[in-house]
C-alpha cells in the first residue's frame, strides 16, 4: 500500500479542513437515486426524525451529547450502504424566542399598534435580561414578528456553525424552520383536518395560565417547584350561626388551606365519602368566613381524610384538583383571578352582605401575594383564623419556562383530543407505544405512565404572537358579537393563512370587526403543535410525495428523555389521528448531562456549559468520544475543569494518527517471481481472528443502538493492537533480514487491520479517521462512504480481496497469550530499573501445555521485542515469565 503521510500528523485544523471538503463533495447529501440511476426504494433508505433545537440563545453541552448519539447511527447506516435521510430543523417559534427578542431588543408586542415600516429597535447586541416591561418599547405585532425572524436567523447560523464543527453528518440541504411558510402550511393543514374530523375543538374551560407571559399552558409543560407556604386554619360556620356565638362554637367546621386569598371563590367544602366525621354534613350547607356565602358540603373520593382536618374548600380555581371537583360535582364558577394574576375588580354576585363586599374591596386589584396578606389580616381581626399559620414547603406548579406560579383562569381555548376522555384513542396510543422499539427499553414505562395519567385533552392555543396562526375566523352578529359556534375554517387550498391579516372566506377586509362581518382568531398554536409534525415537516408530507414515500415511516426518532411526554407523545398522537400508524420504528433516548455534583444542567440553575470553548480546547473528536462513551438513557457527568473522558478521547484520536503513520512506514518486500505474499504467520492470524470478533461485536451493538458497547469493544482492541501486537511484530515488519514471507505477513496484516479499525472508528472520531484514510485513498474518497467492515475476509467491507484472504479463525488465543508474556517481560525490566531496550541473555516462560504450544509459534517475535538471546518454554500451572537473566544479573 502506498500512502502519503505528513511528517507530523496533528488534530489541529482537521475540523475546518474536512468540513469544507465534505460540504464541497456533498458527502452527506441525501441522494434519491441508486448507483444505477434508478430511484431508491424505502428499503434503501434510513431516515431520522431529527430533533429541532430551540433557536433562541445558545446551544449547550447537552445538545452536543445527544446529537452525537444520533450522528453515530447516521454514519454507521451510511457506511452500511443506506441512503441516509438526516435533516436538521430549527424550532424557532414560541415563548423562548419571544422572550429572547424582548430582552435582546428591549421591545414588547402590543397588537393594537399599527405597523411601522421604518422601525428600528432601541437596543441591540446583548441579552439585556434586566430589562423590565415598563422599559421596553411597545411595537406592533408585525414589527415584533420581524424582529423574531431576524434574531432566529442569526441564532440558527451560529448553531449550524457549531454543528459543522462537531462533525454532524447532516444533509444541510434538508433544513427546515418551524415558522417557515411550508411548516405553517403543514401545521395548519393537519389542524384543519383535525377540526373537520372532530378531533380539534374549542371550549370555555378552566385553564392553567402563566401570568407573566399571559398565555395558557398545557399539561405537558408543567413543572413542580418546591415553594414556601403555610397552612391557615379557617372556621366555616354551620348555617344560622356565627363565629362569635360561644354557645355554638362547636358548630364551626375547620379547614386548612394554603390559599386563603381564594376564599371569595369558594364554592363548596369536600370530604371523603367514607370519612365518618363528615358524613352527617353531606347535603348540608355552611357559610364562608368573611364573605358569608352559603356553600354545600359534598363528598368526593379524591378528598384526603389524613390531610389537614380531612375536609377542604373547593375554590375556582386553586389547583388542578379543584378543577376535577368542580367538573365532577357540577359546581358553579366564581373565579376571581384575572389574566394579569390580580384579583378582578368585581366580586362574585353571591357576595351580597356589606361585610362581604367590604372584605372583597380590600383585595380587589391586588396581586395574589398582597391579597393573601390582606385576607389573613381580615380573618385574624374577625376571629375566623384559628391560631397562627403553619409554615410548610410544598410543590407548586409552574410553566417550565416561567418564573411565577401558575394560576387557573377561565378562557376559551383550542384543544386536540388526546385520549384523556377517549378510551379507544388511549388504547390505540398505548398500542403504538408497544409497537415501537425503545432504546433503552426501560424508557417505555414513562410513555405508558404519561398516557395512562392524562387528565385532559391537549390545549394547543397560545395567547402569543410568534407562532403558527390558528386558521379560523368567527362571524359577528348584528350587534358585533362573535358567533363562536359558527366558526369559519380555512380551506386546505388556501393555506397558509393568517386570520389577523387575511380576510375570512366570503368576506373582504372592510368587514373585519364590524357588525355582520367577521373577526380573525388571534391565538397561535403552541410550538409543540408544530413540532409534533417534524416527520411531516422534514419529509415533504403533502408537498413532495416522492420524498414522503421514501422516508416515512421513519427508522429513528432520537430525543431527550425529558420530552417523552411532549414531543414523543404528541408526534405519536398526530400520526395516530392522521394516518393511524407509528411515525417511526425506533426511538433512542439520551440521558441528561449533570454537573460534578450530579445535578442536571439547566439554564435556570446556572450550571450550563456552552460547547464552543470545549470543542476549541480539546477538539471535536475528543468531545464526540466523551458523548459516545455514555449509553442511551444514562446520565453523564461533565466537569469542565477536569474533563477526564474528553482527554482520553483526544489521546485516542492522536494515537490513531500516530499508529497509522507507523504502520504505513512498513514496506512489503519484493514478491517472488510468479507468486504473491499472504498472511501466514500464526500471530498475525491470531490478531485478525480477534479483529473479526470485534467487527461482529461492534456491528451487533450498533444495530441495537448501543454505541457505547461498540466503542468499548473497538477501543479495547485498538489499544491491544497498538500496545501489544504492533510492538510484537514491528521488528519482523521492519527488518530487511527477516524471512520475506514472515515480514510480508506482518505488513499485510498490519495494513489490513488499520484499514478495518479506521472504518470501525469512523463514526466516533470522524476527523482523525478521515485524515488517515486520505493518506492511502486520496482526498476524493471519503471513509464515511466506504463500506462498513463486515469481516476481515468476507463481505463487501472485508480488508482482503477474495483470492488473497487468509484462513480464519486461527490461533485465536495466541495474541492474548503473547500479550501476557510481553507484559511479564516488560515488568521484569521495569522492576530491575533498566531500559526496555536492555538486552536479556535468557528468559523462561512457563505455563499450561496448550498455552506453551501456542506461544512457541510467536517465539521469534517475543525474542525480538524483548531483546532476548535465548528463550525457553516450560510447562506449569499458570502462565508467567521466569528466570530473566540480564547482562547485569538475574531477575526472577
Amino acid at each position: 500500500m502506498t500512502a502519503i503521510v505528513p511528517d507530523k500528523p496533528a488534530l489541529e485544523g482537521l475540523e475546518g479542513k474536512w468540513d469544507e471538503l465534505w460540504s464541497e463533495r456533498g458527502t452527506y447529501r441525501f441522494d434519491r437515486a441508486l448507483a444505477n440511476g434508478e430511484l431508491a426504494g424505502r428499503a434503501d433508505v434510513y431516515s431520522i426524525d431529527t430533533p429541532p433545537p430551540t433557536a433562541s440563545g445558545s446551544l449547550h453541552i447537552g445538545h452536543v451529547f445527544s446529537f452525537t448519539h444520533t450522528d453515530l447511527i447516521a454514519r454507521f447506516q451510511r457506511m452500511r450502504g443506506k441512503k441516509v435521510f438526516y435533516p436538521m430543523g430549527w424550532d424557532d417559534n414560541g415563548l423562548p424566542t419571544e422572550r429572547r427578542v424582548q430582552n435582546y431588543y428591549a421591545v414588547r408586542c402590543d397588537p393594537t399598534l399599527p405597523y411601522d415600516d421604518t422601525f428600528e429597535p432601541p437596543f441591540e447586541g446583548g441579552d439585556n435580561k434586566s430589562s423590565k416591561a415598563a422599559d421596553q418599547k411597545p411595537i406592533s405585532r408585525r414589527n415584533f414578528i420581524e424582529l423574531c425572524e431576524r434574531l432566529t436567523v442569526e441564532d440558527e447560523k451560529q448553531f449550524e456553525t457549531l454543528f459543522h464543527r462537531l462533525g454532524l453528518s447532516v444533509d444541510w440541504g434538508q433544513t427546515y424552520r418551524t415558522i417557515a411558510d411550508s411548516s405553517i402550511r403543514a401545521s395548519q393543514l393537519a389542524f384543519v383536518r383535525n377540526v373537520n374530523r372532530g378531533e380539534a375543538y374549542q371550549a370555555q374551560a378552566p385553564t392553567l395560565w402563566d401570568v407573566t407571559f399571559r398565555t395558557a399552558v398545557a399539561q405537558a409543560e408543567l413543572e413542580d417547584k418546591d415553594q414556601p407556604g403555610a397552612y391557615h386554619r379557617l372556621a366555616f360556620h354551620r348555617h344560622g350561626f356565627g363565629a362569635s356565638d360561644d354557645a355554638t362554637a362547636s358548630a364551626d367546621i375547620f379547614i386548612e388551606t394554603t390559599r386563603p386569598e381564594l376564599l371569595a371563590a369558594c364554592v363548596a367544602l369536600v370530604a371523603h365519602p367514607d370519612d365518618e366525621r363528615y358524613q352527617p354534613l353531606f347535603g348540608t350547607t355552611v357559610t364562608t368566613p368573611l364573605f358569608g356565602v352559603e356553600v354545600p358540603v359534598v363528598a368526593h373520593h379524591l378528598a384526603q381524610a389524613d390531610k389537614g382536618s380531612g375536609i377542604a374548600m373547593i375554590c375556582t380555581f386553586g389547583d388542578l384538583t379543584d378543577v376535577i371537583w368542580w367538573r365532577d360535582l357540577d359546581l358553579p364558577n366564581r373565579a376571581i383571578i384575572g389574566f394579569d394574576g390580580r384579583i378582578i375588580s368585581e366580586a362574585p354576585d353571591v357576595i351580597t352582605t356589606e361585610t362581604g363586599i367590604n372584605a372583597y374591596s380590600a383585595i380587589a386589584g391586588k396581586t395574589v401575594f398582597s391579597a393573601k396578606q390582606a385576607i389573613v389580616e381580615l380573618l385574624r381581626d374577625s376571629g375566623e383564623l384559628i391560631g397562627d399559620p403553619k409554615p410548610i414547603i410544598h410543590p407548586v406548579k409552574f410553566f417550565e419556562k416561567g418564573d411565577k406560579p401558575l394560576e387557573i383562569v377561565s378562557t376559551r381555548q383550542w384543544y386536540i383530543r388526546n385520549g384523556a376522555r377517549d378510551e379507544v384513542l388511549r388504547a390505540r396510543l398505548l398500542e403504538m407505544g408497544a409497537e415501537l422499539d425503545w432504546h433503552p427499553s426501560f424508557m417505555k414505562v414513562r410513555y405508558d405512565n404519561w398516557v395512562n395519567g392524562l387528565t385532559g385533552d391537549w390545549l394547543i392555543s397560545r395567547q402569543r404572537f410568534f407562532g403558527v396562526p390558528i386558521p379560523v375566523w368567527y362571524p359577528l352578529d348584528a350587534d358585533g358579537n362573535p358567533r363562536f359556534d359558527e366558526l369559519i375554517v380555512a380551506s386546505e387550498a388556501s393555506l397558509p393563512v393568517d386570520p389577523s391579516t387575511d380576510a375570512a372566506p366570503g368576506f373582504d377586509e372592510t368587514e373585519r370587526n364590524t357588525p355582520g362581518g367577521f373577526i380573525g382568531e388571534l391565538d397561535v398554536m403552541d410550538t409543540w403543535a408544530t413540532s409534533s409534525l417534524t416527520p411531516q415537516l422534514a419529509g415533504g408530507w403533502e408537498r413532495d410525495d416522492e420524498l414522503w414515500q421514501l422516508v416515512a415511516p421513519y427508522d429513528l426518532r432520537p430525543q431527550g428523555q425529558d420530552i417523552i411526554r411532549t414531543w414523543l407523545f404528541s408526534t405519536l398522537l398526530r400520526s395516530a389521528l392522521e394516518d393511524g400508524r407509528t411515525p417511526w420504528q425506533n426511538t433512542a433516548l439520551s440521558g441528561f448531562i449533570v454537573d460534578p455534583d450530579r445535578k442536571k444542567m439547566s439554564k435556570s440553575k446556572g450550571n450550563v456549559v456552552t460547547p464552543s470553548d470545549v470543542l476549541e480546547t480539546h477538539g471535536s473528536d475528543a468531545v464526540r468520544y466523551w458523548a459516545a462513551s455514555s449509553r442511551l438513557g444514562t446520565d453523564a457527568a461533565f466537569d469542565p475543569q477536569n474533563p477526564t473522558q474528553i482527554k482520553i478521547g483526544r489521546r485516542l484520536a492522536i494515537k490513531v494518527l500516530n499508529a497509522a503513520k507507523f504502520v504505513y512506514s512498513f514496506t512489503l518486500p519484493e514478491a517472488p517471481a510468479g507468486g504473491a505474499f499472504a498472511v501466514t504467520h500464526p500471530l498475525d492470524l491470531s490478531m485478525l481472528s480477534k479483529l473479526e470478533e470485534v467487527i461482529t461485536t461492534a456491528t451487533t451493538a450498533l444495530e441495537a443502538y448501543d454505541h457505547a458497547r461498540a466503542l468499548e469493544a473497538i477501543e479495547s482492541f485498538f489499544w491491544t493492537f497498538c500496545d501489544d501486537y504492533l510492538e510484537l511484530v514491528k521488528e519482523r515488519a521492519y527488518s530487511a533480514s527477516s524471512d520475506a514471507a514472515a515480514k510480508a505477513s506482518a505488513v499485510i496484516a498490519l495494513q489490513a487491520a488499520i484499514d478495518v479499525l479506521l472504518r470501525l472508528l469512523a463514526p466516533f472520531i470522524p476527523f482523525a479517521t478521515e485524515e488517515v484514510w486520505s493518506w492511502s485513498h486520496g482526498d476524493s474518497e471519503s471513509i464515511h462512504t466506504a463500506a462498513w467492515p463486515t469481516g476481515v475476509i468476507d463481505g463487501s467491507g472485508a480488508a482482503f480481496a477474495p483470492d488473497a484472504r487468509p484462513a480464519l479463525p486461527a490461533h485465536e488465543t495466541l495474541l492474548g497469550l503473547a500479550g501476557q508474556a510481553l507484559v511479564g517481560i516488560r515488568r521484569a525490566k521495569t522492576d530491575a530499573k533498566v531500559s526496555q531496550k536492555a538486552p536479556v541473555s535468557s528468559a523462561t516462560i512457563e505455563g499450561p501445555t496448550a498455552a506453551i504450544a501456542e506461544l512457541e509459534l510467536a517465539a521469534d517475535d517475543l525474542r525480538e521485542v524483548g531483546k532476548i538471546a535465548a528463550l525457553y518454554f516450560v510447562e506449569a500451572d499458570e502462565l508467567a515469565v521466569r528466570e530473566i537473566v540480564l547482562e547485569t544479573g538475574s531477575v526472577e
